[in-house]
């Protein structure tokens, strides 16, 4: 298995295995290494493509605020920076929203595309809890609200066996640059208002992932999302939360190698 690692643009990039290629999009004050687990698995058939979203881990932090579109563009300078002409596109959380800006403006880029624990048209209220969370972070709440994320996000059985796997998500939380993830965290905030209208345009065939008890990327978003999909397919995970691909990378493996099927030429990226 190749591996390689490195920074295109102000984009710092990671790339293992070989075959068609993946590309994976981290959600929001997260950072590639989000992927890890999962990512082993899946680059034994495939050609797994990390990266930091601009303002995280690795990667550049220019001054906000920040659009979808600002994130769109980044993925684009790296599929044309790596030579990815076409390639599967999975996102997490608010790393969907950015899939699906991508899938709605680069359609003949993207050959299936996967939503996992990614955000749908919220409601009023969940919209208003959102902001405000926006707004306790600008005003310095930020480093408050880590540990009860890490709460929302792992079940608490995992929280007591794995927390080897919870510590980089704790430890990257707590050392984001601020002005960046609240920047971030506004895109995040809103871009699924904008995105939901035009979900009905994606061509690519998607499979819509999230956890039972995800509390904010619910079951419920994703049963409406992939209503709206014309050519989408539903996975809930019982007993998951908010971070599947960490706390179940097996099970999600096994669907995702099921969904993208086998390698072939004509998806050589």
């Amino acid at each position: 298995m190749s591996l390689s690692e490195g920074n295109l643009r102000g984009t710092h990039f990671r790339s293992a295995g070989e075959g068609p290629p993946l590309v994976l999009v981290h959600g929001v004050g997260a950072d590639l290494e989000m992927w890890t687990p999962l990512a082993a698995l899946l680059s034994r058939h495939r050609r797994v493509v990390t990266y930091d979203m601009q303002g995280h881990g690795e990667s550049a932090a220019p001054p906000g605020p920040y659009s979808l579109a600002d994130f769109v563009r980044q993925l684009r300078r790296l599929a044309e920076d790596m030579e990815l002409s076409r390639f599967d596109l999975a996102g997490f959380s608010m790393g969907g929203l950015v899939a699906q800006g991508f899938a709605l403006e680069h359609p003949g880029s993207v050959n299936r595309l996967i939503l996992v624990n990614t955000v749908y048209d919220r409601s009023t209220a969940e919209r208003q809890a959102v902001l405000a969370r926006v707004e306790e972070a600008r005003s310095g709440g930020y480093l408050a609200g880590v540990e009860a994320a890490i709460e929302r996000w792992f079940t608490p059985a995992f929280r007591t066996v794995r927390p080897e796997l919870i510590e980089p998500i704790r430890r990257r939380m707590m050392t984001n640059d601020k002005a960046a993830y609240v920047a971030a965290y506004a895109v995040f905030a809103t871009a699924d208002e904008a995105l939901a209208p035009q979900l009905g345009r994606i061509e690519a065939p998607t499979l819509v992932i999230t956890g039972m008890e995800d509390q904010r990327s619910t079951p419920a978003m994703a049963q409406r999302m992939a209503a709206i999909l014309p050519r989408a397919r539903l996975q809930l995970f019982p007993g998951q939360r908010h971070m599947t691909p960490i706390e179940a990378p097996d099970r999600m493996a096994a669907v995702i190698d099921e969904f993208l099927g086998a390698p072939d030429a004509e998806r050589q990226g």
